[in-house]
């Protein structure tokens, strides 16, 4: 059973988880809420007075403060009808917070994601170090490309910076990882299904007025992420002095809800159960919110309060380590309370624990003990970069909080407002008494005026001249000549008492409304009431610029309360996308807006982002930039196309940033044209002088051809005549030559022709002379008769004799 801490309704902490998580726990924690908030025994409670205080702030916002206190203090005895005024309250502080909320809320902002993990970090450091190898390597990658065709740069060669500043630029402005883009659209995108746009309006109106502000982020399977605007009237939380409630260890707020709608959230609750809740609510309705106790005609008896809350304690880890038989560890979860003894420990296992945050989310019918949920809350968020810290669901800040009394700029000027209001009563009774100048009319001196026609002069005529023409008729001596004492017998009668009570009033109203104006920091220049014509332009932005400075908390406060926001979606689209079933329904529609980051949601689970929230400039800080960038235009320090890339730049600083770098590129480059003019002017003079020069070798030698060419053309003639006597001579050489060759040629084959026949002869002798032989032989090998070798008479072969008859038979 969990005990008491001392001097305190809460129970201890210093328990087991398992009793931590019973229900009658749960219950201690509701009932201690409920005591610290809701108890009467001082005569009002703290839930009630923040309420009170709560609602006469945005009465006096909305100009509808109670008119009660100002009846009491113009009645005599409670008597009021002497006076006849209008009551209603002048809402002059309405003006003064809409002039804040409004022009809070246009300010722009860009919500920027880093990844800060380690594999986040890593590629930025490579994609930097990879820019540093190519600005390094420049010279020789360009010599590269140009001459062997091969691209070795790493990135596009025009997008290198020139400098470590412009380096830091860059990777600033132009370099952003694909998932960090999908961070930052994932984020906006649960931003505007909440329309966190209005809700933010309503969360500076609150910093204006109740000078406190809370938003709740949650999730659920049926709606997904949902952002929530909660009221400062219903919240309740730990005593805290830290402006930011990082200290906080519980947190909730109290909704009236419908039975019916009560059903939904709790479907396990029996119909007895919604009776009791009924009876029991109903019994108790009014108590904890003072301002239904004003609306108790309309009443719903099926409409009960209850309390959501949020619990923040630390749950113990702890794991038993076991040695198995092949020598490896095994950890085995066991509870809190797994407590062996020591020489167990040492001989048989080991144990390891830590401690972790844990958030309980409780839900409680005030005025009863009936505690309708009390569990782990599931979905936790827990920064990555320590995973045993848990934050909650809820983000409140009061900026000028102190010792948990919270101040707002409303509440510093309701007892002014209420001497505006007063003032305004007075004029109003100072008006009706007011009475306009009168005349005197001296009927005696009227009768002693004789207009000549008989009839005297009677007081309506005199009052018509009077009154149409300002001329009065009298008499200086009376009819018996004696001195007329009515001499002017119409006379004014001034009554302008009332004036100078009126101008008195006048500057009591101004003076409060200035006191107002004092405390708030929000002066004529800020609201354009009063500009004064004689003051310089300057000196009234310079004037709007310092009441922008004295409201800055509030805008602070709001960035707080976003960028809070934005850490807890991150965390939670960290959880849905490991965790939930409704993964893929999610990451669909985060793609739908963008299909190019649907890669990068798959892995967006693993990594851990800071969020920056980047102020967009005001008008002032833009006309600030505006006249830097048009100095530096006319100047000729930049172009018109840096002139478009810093006025893309949101950020104020970074922009700056960007117009000096680029004015430093902007005179290096003036620079080399100036170095490559001169170079080229030089290069242009030396060019001429050695134009010159040639001009003269070239005359030189024209005039050296020319009598060259004179001299070859005697040669050429000569040459030509000596050709012409060489090519007869050749001519009649060949002719010659050719005479001889055919006379030669004639003896030669006269000799030919001789030495053939002579050789026909041997040849036929020699053939004879081997036919005869022939036949010799063949006489003595046959034993023939002597053959006679001579010639019949014919020595010409024909007559169809041939040799076939010397043939061998």
């Amino acid at each position: 059973m969990a005990k008491g801490v001392v001097n305190s309704f809460f129970p201890s902490q210093v328990v087991s988880d398992k009793e931590k998580m019973s229900e009658d726990y749960g219950r201690q924690i509701g009932r201690a809420i409920t005591n610290e908030w809701f108890d009467s025994n001082s005569g009002t409670t703290r839930y009630r007075s923040n309420q009170n205080t709560f609602h006469a702030l945005r009465l006096y916002a909305r100009g509808e403060q109670p008119i009660q206190k100002y009846k009491d203090e113009l009645s005599i005895n409670g008597d009021l009808s002497y006076l006849n005024l209008d009551w209603k309250p002048v809402p002059i502080l309405s003006k003064f917070v809409d002039i804040v909320v409004n022009g809070i809320a246009d300010r722009e902002f860009e919500l920027k994601a880093y990844s800060q993990d380690p594999y986040g970090v890593s590629k930025r450091t490579k994609y930097l170090e990879s820019i540093i190898r190519d600005k390094q390597t420049e010279q020789l990658n360009q010599f590269a490309q140009e001459n062997f065709g091969i691209n070795l740069f790493e990135n596009p060669p025009a997008k290198l910076p020139d400098s470590e500043e412009e380096l830091d630029l860059h990777m600033q402005l132009t370099y952003k990882q694909g998932i960090e883009i999908a961070e930052e659209i994932a984020i906006k995108t649960i931003l505007d299904g909440n329309r966190y746009d209005l809700t933010k309006k309503r969360l500076y109106y609150d910093l204006a007025t109740l000078g406190i502000a809370a938003i709740k982020n949650s999730f659920t399977e049926s709606e997904g992420v949902v952002v929530d605007y909660v009221d400062p009237a219903y919240l309740v939380y730990s005593y805290t002095e830290d402006p930011y409630f990082q200290d906080i260890y519980y947190v909730g707020e109290v909704k009236f809800v419908p039975l019916n709608e009560l059903k939904k959230q709790f479907p396990n609750l029996a119909q007895e159960d919604l009776e009791r809740i009924q009876q029991q609510g109903s019994q108790n309705y009014g108590v904890w919110d003072s301002n239904t106790t004003n609306y108790n005609n309309n009443r719903d008896q099926n409409v009960v309060q209850i309390l959501y809350f949020n619990f923040k304690t630390y749950m113990n880890e702890v794991y038993k380590v076991k040695e198995t038989s092949t020598g490896a560890s095994k950890v085995l979860l066991r509870d809190d309370q797994f407590d062996p003894p020591v020489e167990m420990l040492e001989e048989q296992f080991g144990k390891l624990s830590r401690s972790l945050e844990v958030l309980y989310e409780g839900v409680m019918v005030l005025g009863t003990d009936i505690v309708l949920k009390w569990e782990l809350a599931k979905n936790m968020m827990r920064p990555k970069s320590d995973e045993t810290k848990v934050k909650m669901n809820y983000s409140i800040t009061a900026p000028r909080m102190y010792k948990g009394r919270i101040e707002s700029l409303v509440s510093r000027c309701t007892g002014f407002a209420d001497m505006v209001q007063l003032t305004h009563l007075k004029m109003q009774q100072v008006l009706q008494r007011m009475i306009p100048d009168g005349v005197y009319l001296d009927a005696d001196g009227i009768n002693e005026v004789d207009l000549g026609n008989g009839t005297n002069y009677n007081p309506q005529e005199a009052l018509n001249m009077f009154f149409q023409t300002g001329s009065i008729i009298g008499r200086s001596f009376t009819q018996d000549g004696d001195m007329n004492p009515g001499k002017v017998p119409i006379q004014e009668v001034p009554t302008g008492s009332g004036g100078s009570k009126l101008q008195t009033l006048i500057t009591t109203y101004n003076y409060y409304l200035q006191m107002i104006r004092d405390v708030t920091g929000l002066n004529e220049a800020r609201d354009g009431s009063t500009p004064d014509a004689r003051a310089l332009v300057g000196v009234q932005k310079l004037a709007a610029a310092n009441s922008n400075t004295a409201t800055r908390h509030i805008l602070d406060a709001g960035l707080f309360l976003t960028q809070e926001t934005a850490e807890c979606l991150s965390l939670r689209i960290s959880d849905i996308l490991e965790y939930h079933p409704a993964k893929e329904a999610f990451i669909q529609k985060i793609g739908g807006f963008n299909v190019a980051t649907l890669d990068e949601l798959n892995d967006l689970y693993i990594h851990d982002f800071g969020i920056v929230l980047e102020l967009m400039p005001d008008e002032e800080e833009k006309a600030i930039l505006e006249n830097n960038i048009q100095m530096a235009l006319s100047a000729g320090l930049i172009d018109l196309s840096d002139a478009i890339d810093i006025r893309n730049v949101r950020n104020l600083k970074l922009a700056n940033q960007l117009l000096k770098v680029r004015q430093k590129k902007r005179q290096e480059r003036l620079q080399a044209e100036q170095q490559a003019n001169i170079q080229a002017q030089s290069e242009s003079n030396i060019q001429m002088q050695q134009a010159a020069a040639q001009s003269e070798i070239q005359k030189d030698q024209a005039m050296f051809q020319t009598k060259a060419q004179l001299e070859q053309l005697k040669g050429q003639l000569e040459s030509q005549r000596i050709q012409t006597e060489v090519a007869a001579k050749k001519q009649l050489m060949e002719l010659e030559f050719q005479y001889n060759m055919q006379l030669k040629g004639l003896e030669v084959e006269h000799a030919k022709q001789k030495m053939e026949d002579d050789q026909d002869r041997k040849d036929q002798r020699v053939k004879l002379q081997g036919t005869q032989q022939s036949q010799l032989i063949d006489q003595k090998k046959n034993d023939l008769p002597p053959v006679n070798f001579e010639s019949s008479g014919n020595d010409i072969i024909g007559g169809g004799f041939d040799l076939g008859s010397f043939e061998p038979k």
